[in-house]
């Protein structure tokens, strides 16, 4: 894409390997982080000055910190006509930023990347899928050894202090990483912002606007309804879900493989899991699709649909090795409703091996690759 456009976003959570992954594929590029003081305040106070500096084959670290420069970006791209000029790269979702949609529209490739998949770990020796869900997948876990416990608290510190300030102007930080702690019991669930409100002691709006906070720094996301309802009353409250099962977890309390095993959280940690893999593998495949899941009011669900045009995929995630009939009936209770979809069906499930079978997959807990 860098020889398509002249400014590629690289945007995920903090953590991520974005800086890494830019430096390792653009290594003859200038660097520069807009989150040092001096070169932030540069560029806050003299954007032309500071793109005739760097002026072409940069990498611009947290972007995010200085969102006046993107207008001058988009005079100074269209100026010179070079693809692949700035890579700009930082931990918030660039994909909300207005700024983006108003000045650099059809100048700009957005990539997201998420911390690393099963496929990414096959040399990390991950012994079974409990020890992948409570560890993680950020990248300086396996690169320096570091054990969940310890990284996790360090992690939601760090993130409170920097990024939580630069977004919002939170005024209690310590209600926020309570909120953090119980939206943790939430995942899986339905997201329910008057009941969250009155557990809290806020209002739903705060909710809404916390969530919000956490969606932008990719630590946790809504899953939408399916819209497609066959003339079914569907269930119109979305799902939530965080990007990182190894963050679930330690907000759980959950910290070894036993307590997981036993957890009332297991079916709702492995669901988040096997959705988080397929969303990864296909984003670093650069599939833009969209992400559903489906309930109806008798309460027939199915946990992820992948929609492109007319071919749809439907995954039903269960934390068992054993395949019941009553997993395949659930995954297949919409094709008789079909109005001419081009359906698919996989069972994520705890297995060793990935079987195709004649109406479904069985996808093994570190193939989501097959999705």
């Amino acid at each position: 894409m860098a020889k398509k456009f002249p400014i590629i976003v690289l945007t995920g959570p903090r953590q991520s390997g974005k800086t890494t992954l830019a430096k390792a594929l653009f290594n003859k590029y200038e660097y520069v982080n807009l989150e040092n003081p001096d070169v932030g305040l540069f560029a806050t106070n003299d954007p032309r000055g500071f793109l005739k500096l760097y002026n072409k084959y940069v990498i611009i670290d947290e972007a995010q910190k200085v969102p006046e420069l993107f207008s001058y970006l988009q005079q100074k791209v269209d100026d010179d006509n070079i693809e692949g000029q700035y890579i700009l790269s930082g931990s918030q979702n660039f994909l909300l930023s207005q700024k983006i949609a108003q000045t650099l529209a059809g100048r700009v490739y957005v990539m997201e990347l998420l911390p690393l998949n099963q496929y990414e770990l096959k040399g990390a020796k991950i012994k079974d899928f409990a020890q992948a869900i409570i560890t993680g997948s950020y990248p300086r876990i396996y690169d320096k050894g570091i054990q969940p416990n310890d990284f996790y608290p360090s992690y939601i510190k760090t993130y409170i202090e920097k990024d939580v300030r630069d977004i919002l102007n939170v005024q209690n930080l310590a209600v926020f990483q309570k909120f953090i702690s119980v939206l943790a019991h939430y995942a899986g669930q339905l997201f329910n912002a008057n009941s969250l409100s009155k557990e809290l002691g806020i209002d739903a709006k705060t909710v809404q606007s916390w969530l919000s906070i956490l969606e932008t720094s990719y630590i946790a996301f809504t899953l939408p309804v399916w819209h497609k309802n066959f003339k079914k009353r569907l269930i119109k409250t979305p799902k939530l879900y965080f990007y990182d099962t190894g963050l679930l977890a330690y907000l759980l309390g959950i910290s070894s493989s036993k307590d997981f095993m036993i957890s009332q959280y297991k079916g709702a940690l492995f669901e988040n899991f096997g959705i988080i893999e397929i969303i990864k593998n296909n984003k670093n495949r650069g599939n833009n699709n969209n992400y559903y899941f489906w309930r109806d009011s008798n309460g027939n669900e199915i946990d992820l649909i992948i929609e492109k045009g007319e071919q749809v995929k439907l995954i039903e995630m269960k934390a068992s090795e054993t395949v019941k009939s009553d997993y395949l009936k659930s995954l297949h209770y919409i094709d008789a409703l079909n109005d001419n979809l081009a359906l698919s069906h996989f069972l994520f499930n705890s297995s060793q091996k990935t079987q195709k079978r004649t109406n479904e997959t069985i996808v093994a807990w570190d193939d989501a690759t097959t999705i």
